[in-house]
């Protein structure tokens, strides 16, 4: 069921040559959230011509979006706002989309000149007085995918019955990642484990002990090889891990360029992780995820879609969404999980899953 419960004004009328702008800039996790959109829109009218303004770290993973027809990355800094209003409005919009919901997207909304502007009622910051079409969400418990999506209900359609996350997986990603996996000595032909041990906020994040403990008896189980993925600043993280086991483990943390991730992530025949952006890619593209949550809430921001786990401490205080943990004893919500209860999740499946080459 649709979480729209109603509009402050009628729904928006399209048709197949309107000019869209849809403000996403943040972050991975969220970017991912959107892709469903996009497909709807696309699926709904095909003619529509599809500008996604996003950060530029971003922008990458954007490019690999079907449907979206230009990608236009932003610095968003105050400095950037008039500068980037002003090319904005010469593309002359029809109608901005701002999922983001935040005072600074909210604005580039309202300088794109765009004549009918959607955003959600219960945007922060004040985001809302920058909009002519507001979306009421009645529940704040529905998934970020969902609540995404019930945009279309103020496009005058309802959402997909399934929705549709579509990735463009290009031959050059594909030969990157086949020889940044050559150099390593696995390939991603042969099954293998992804694992992501990073996550933005300190309490997201599950003890490396854990990891390294799940690392040793998936390797005397010969479920290997496992690959680390994350970004460079996980490095050091990784070299910790490697003290904690004896067992091998193959490190990329780093190496895979962004807009390669979903390439790589499709052929991986499970992912054990924190909640963190690679998780969402991976359920995104039908990867089983076993996922362990402390803080944040699996109903919103869990992995979507059906085959995936999450792990949490059944604490009274969990979910808190927050970055700083209060609780006695600390993020005992995440110790809770032990690694048996992780690999106990893996195996079927890792028995059930076949991956994508």
């Amino acid at each position: 069921m649709s979480p729209v419960k109603s509009f402050e004004v009628s729904p928006v009328v399209l048709w197949d040559t309107v000019r869209i702008l849809l403000i996403k800039p943040s972050s991975l996790g969220d970017i991912v959230h959107t892709f469903p959109l996009v497909s709807a829109i696309k699926a709904q009218w095909p003619g529509v011509h599809l500008t996604w303004l996003v950060k530029r770290q971003w922008a990458e993973l954007v490019k690999r979006a079907e449907g979206v027809d230009r990608v236009w990355p932003v610095d968003m800094t105050v400095r950037s706002w008039v500068r980037e209003g002003a090319a904005l409005r010469a593309e002359q919009f029809d109608l901005a989309l701002d999922v983001q919901g935040l005072f600074r997207s909210g604005v580039l909304a309202w300088l794109s000149g765009a004549p009918t502007r959607v955003g959600f009622a219960n945007g922060r910051e004040g985001s809302p007085w920058f909009y002519t079409n507001r979306v009421q969400i009645q529940d704040p418990n529905v998934h970020a995918v969902d609540r995404y999506l019930s945009i279309m209900g103020a496009l005058g359609v309802g959402p997909p019955k399934k929705p549709r996350f579509q990735f463009k997986l290009l031959d050059e990603d594909v030969a990157t990642v086949r020889a940044i996996c050559h150099r390593h000595g696995f390939a991603v032909d042969r099954p293998w484990i992804a694992m992501s041990i990073g996550a933005r906020w300190p309490t997201k994040r599950w003890p490396l002990t854990a990891f390294a403990a799940v690392v040793d008896q998936l390797h005397e189980s010969q479920l290997d090889p496992i690959v680390i993925i994350g970004s460079s600043d996980e490095r050091r993280d990784t070299n910790q891990l490697r003290a904690l086991t004896a067992s091998p483990f193959i490190d990329l943390c780093g190496e895979i360029p962004l807009g390669c991730l979903p390439t790589l992530l499709s052929s991986a025949s499970a992912m054990v992780t924190n909640d963190s952006g690679p998780m969402h890619i991976a359920a995104a593209l039908g990867v089983p995820v076993v996922a362990m949550f402390g803080p944040t809430s699996a109903i919103r921001t869990g992995p979507y879609g059906d085959g995936h786990q999450v792990l949490n401490g059944r604490v009274p205080c969990s979910p808190c969404f927050s970055r700083v943990c209060r609780h006695v004893p600390e993020l005992e919500c995440l110790h809770l999980i032990t690694p048996a209860h992780v690999v106990d999740a893996l195996r079927p499946r890792l028995t059930a899953h076949a991956p994508c080459h």
